[in-house]
């Protein structure tokens, strides 16, 4: 028997299981498809240590009555979801507050500079240090209105020692050639860190675990029990796995598992839409974040891809590949030396909770559950911390960083 089961084999429950390993337990880790089948091989590779503020907060609110009315724009509920979705939008409509969002900073800002000061030493125990990018992000504007709208979140950067540097049309051209003119401001953030390709990375991730002992089962887990000597896990096939504890690591799906274990945590699904274009598809100096239209451009070592917005729309509708078609489109018209054939579009789920912060702490019903998941578009970004904080949990060190906001019981 293993001394830690980890569900879920994406970025975030690999790097805990490395994490676990690294503290001298045993560990296994079980997933419905196997390594980075989900939203860990479609993100936008970045570790997007400045993005401290919350997708819940008064500027959503203000743009969310807009953006709700298109079905193709930066967020959208599709029709026959929104009344299932509804008690979801009252919390994140409470999570909006002014001191609620000011919260919600403190500890996102806590968790983003545990992760990144566990990165590089995470990368270079993996072997994974050469994947690693520094070439920043350029948050662009088309009018001074919506560069306006942006300056309390660079005010709240500065009041957390957030470098950045605001631009001028010409600067920008500067740093990355064929910008289409219409937009005419832009700040440039230099620590903002991508990954060479998210898929590759975290399958080097388990090939990591495995060569240090660790072992990858897939299987669906549907159910978890404590028992008196650890945690039983039941798999859709009938079978029966046993680990002194278990983490909770499984995405979108996790809330389904901890349901299993007399919580209703309220975790939706923002699904992701992208397109990854061939390598050439670009000359690409740095990501691009068109932050008006949801949506973000980045150079990948297998291509360039473009992706983003926030569908609200669970686990069982089908794709809507028409959102991911409209940010090609717009992508091509912002960048008009883009060639936009030879695509391969994507759909996947990332795992959001109404306040924007993960939940990272033990199970009401046992202990030895450690639940780490509801990291939305952040998980690869906060996937060495989160790791760090896991590991914390599983031997009973002091956590890294206070852990009451991102408590699974704060709902």
């Amino acid at each position: 028997m293993p001394d830690v089961l980890v569900i879920g084999a994406g970025v975030v429950g690999l790097s805990a299981a490395i994490a676990a390993q690294a503290r001298g337990l045993s560990v296994t880790v079980v997933d419905r498809e196997g390594p980075a089948a989900g939203a860990s091989a479609g993100n936008a590779g970045a570790f997007a240590f400045t993005d401290i503020l919350p997708l819940a907060s008064p500027g959503i609110m203000r743009k969310a009555p807009g953006w709700l009315l298109d079905p193709l724009g930066p967020l959208s509920v599709p029709p026959r979801y929104a009344l299932r979705i509804a008690p979801w939008m009252v919390r994140f409509a409470a999570a909006c507050r002014p001191g609620r969002v000011a919260a919600s900073v403190a500890a996102q800002t806590a968790l983003m500079d545990l992760s990144r000061a566990e990165l590089e030493p995470f990368l270079r125990q993996t072997g994974t240090h050469a994947m690693l990018r520094k070439d920043g992000n350029l948050q662009v504007y088309e009018t001074e209105a919506e560069f306006a709208a942006a300056a309390p979140g660079w005010a709240a950067r500065t009041a957390h020692g957030i470098a950045f540097r605001h631009m001028e049309r010409d600067e920008m051209a500067e740093l990355q050639p064929g910008l289409s003119p219409r937009f005419l401001r832009g700040t440039f953030t230099p620590g903002w860190f991508s990954i060479a390709d998210p898929k590759l990375y975290t399958l080097a991730l388990a090939d990591h675990l495995r060569a240090q002992g660790g072992k990858i089962v897939t299987a669906e887990i549907t159910a978890l029990r404590p028992t008196g000597s650890g945690v039983e896990a039941t798999a859709a096939d009938g079978r029966s796995l046993t680990a002194g504890q278990a983490v909770v690591a499984a995405g979108a799906f996790s809330h389904r598992l901890a349901r299993s274990l007399g919580e209703r945590i309220p975790l939706e699904t923002e699904r992701g839409y992208n397109t990854t274009l061939p390598p050439n598809a670009l000359d690409l100096r740095t990501q691009i974040t068109f932050g008006g239209h949801g949506f973000v451009v980045s150079r990948l070592s297998t291509g360039i891809r473009v992706g983003g917005a926030v569908e609200l729309g669970g686990l069982d509708l089908p794709p809507n590949f028409a959102r991911a078609r409209a940010m090609l489109d717009k992508a091509k018209a912002f960048l008009p030396a883009l060639r936009t054939e030879g695509g391969t579009q994507w759909m996947g789920f990332r795992p959001s909770l109404p306040d924007s912060l993960p939940a990272i702490g033990h199970a009401r019903a046992s202990r030895r559950v450690v639940y780490a998941f509801g990291h939305g578009h952040l998980g690869l970004t906060q996937s060495a911390g989160t790791a760090r904080l896991v590991a914390d949990l599983l031997t009973g060190a002091a956590p890294a960083i206070e852990l009451s906001r991102f408590s699974p019981q704060r709902f």
